[in-house]
């Protein structure tokens, strides 16, 4: 990856982070803080890894995603209007009555999305089926799926690791965002998980460990992680809850809170101001 190439990324995950904030601002309710400590790995996704075209994105050959963390939907929905599968202009009406735009990904409404999730855990299921039929019906489409580190305490994920790696699902991509905030506190308070990485080895994956804000790590952990064979990948991604705007990062009560007037301005300079000294240099 060249400095323009990493440079580039990181202005769009600004754009997808105005985005969280726009969308979140205008349905005066959504999670932007588990969006945007995800935000440069949507990014990531859709702007380099997935094999996806907005003008078709029904496509049998696609690589699919699947956003098993269903909360998170502001962050997708940015990722996806900047990548232009819908227009950026529709991400305020984010859970108005009449948008298609709802509070958790539907895939027979909004262009680009696979799967319909919100329940957690169960999103990681979906994927483990879909790569399974695509193994079984010989494509070489991969799938993808990110879960919260939250969400790991939930039984059926290990169960769906369990089938994934049992079926060798050397196409499917496993993440984790691990900020280490959930809704009711950080995680070790609420239901401690020890070692994810560990976890997930004993489970029969390969598993990356790296810094969830650097794009050249990413594109080194999927790199290796498309060349797997045999067996099923998982990245787990360090990353700060309400990356890139300072009052969130790290804050667990931006879990599922949406900035009001005063708040939406001071963030979105914040990153206007990171953006213009991405393009300045």
């Amino acid at each position: 990856m060249t400095t323009s190439e990493e440079k580039a990324l990181q202005a769009t995950a600004c754009r997808v982070r105005m985005g969280v904030l726009t969308a979140t601002h205008g349905a005066k309710a959504g999670h932007p803080g588990g969006s945007l400590s995800a935000a440069d790995v949507f990014t990531y996704l859709y702007f380099k890894e997935l094999n996806v075209d907005p003008s078709d994105p029904k496509k049998a050959d696609r690589d699919r995603f699947v956003l098993s963390k269903g909360h998170t939907a502001p962050g997708l929905y940015a990722a996806l209007a900047n990548r232009g599968f819908f227009p950026v202009a529709d991400l305020p009406t984010l859970r108005h009555i009449d948008s298609y735009l709802q509070g958790h990904p539907n895939m027979n409404t909004v262009p680009g999305v696979d799967m319909s999730t919100g329940s957690l855990g169960q999103g990681i299921s979906c994927a483990c089926g879909m790569a399974l039929g695509l193994k079984k019906q010989g494509s070489t489409a991969r799938v993808y799926t990110l879960l919260g580190d939250g969400e790991m305490q939930e039984g059926q994920v290990w169960e769906a690791l369990m089938f994934a790696a049992h079926y060798k699902l050397d196409n499917l991509c496993v993440i984790i965002d691990h900020n280490g905030l959930q809704i009711d506190g950080p995680n070790e308070k609420v239901m401690g998980l020890g070692s994810i990485p560990d976890k997930l080895h004993a489970f029969g994956l390969e598993v990356f460990q790296i810094d969830g804000h650097n794009f050249r790590s990413m594109e080194g952990a999927f790199e290796i992680a498309r060349q797997t064979k045999g067996s099923p990948c998982a990245i787990v991604l360090e990353t700060t809850k309400g990356k890139g705007v300072s009052y969130m990062e790290g804050q667990v009560g931006w879990h599922g809170k949406a900035p009001n007037d005063e708040e939406y301005a001071q963030g979105m300079a914040e990153l206007n101001a990171q953006l213009a000294e991405l393009e300045a240099g």
